[in-house]
């Protein structure tokens, strides 16, 4: 069983808060092949199919998951363009690092010769 933490957030999240949650982020990663229902979404993990579908509408309430009701049953697929504010966040980084990176690189080289 996967580890837990309490479900306990604020209900007007922004996509980062929503993520920050390690529940959540499996969540998603479960919900990247294929939708799924509640029921096969807390089967790994230790913890209740409410404390579940409490995260499920963290995630359903800032627009990473759709749910979609088939008699009791609900089923969750995931909706990855809100990550993308995340992935533009995330690119500044990456140049800051890459630019890190190449200067050690080239700072090296000048120590080895």
């Amino acid at each position: 069983m996967l580890s837990v933490n309490k479900t306990a957030q604020p209900a007007d999240l922004d996509v980062y808060a929503a993520i920050s949650h390690p529940v959540r982020r499996q969540l998603l990663d479960m919900l990247r092949d294929k939708e799924q229902s509640v029921k096969e979404l807390s089967e790994p993990f230790d913890m209740s199919r409410p404390a579940i579908s409490q995260h499920l509408r963290i995630l359903l309430d800032v627009g990473l998951v759709s749910e979609q009701r088939n008699g009791r049953e609900r089923h969750y697929q995931l909706h990855s363009e809100g990550l993308m504010e995340v992935q533009r966040w995330l690119a500044t980084y990456q140049r800051f690092w890459q630019d890190r990176l190449g200067a050690l690189g080239n700072f090296l080289e000048e120590k080895r010769d």
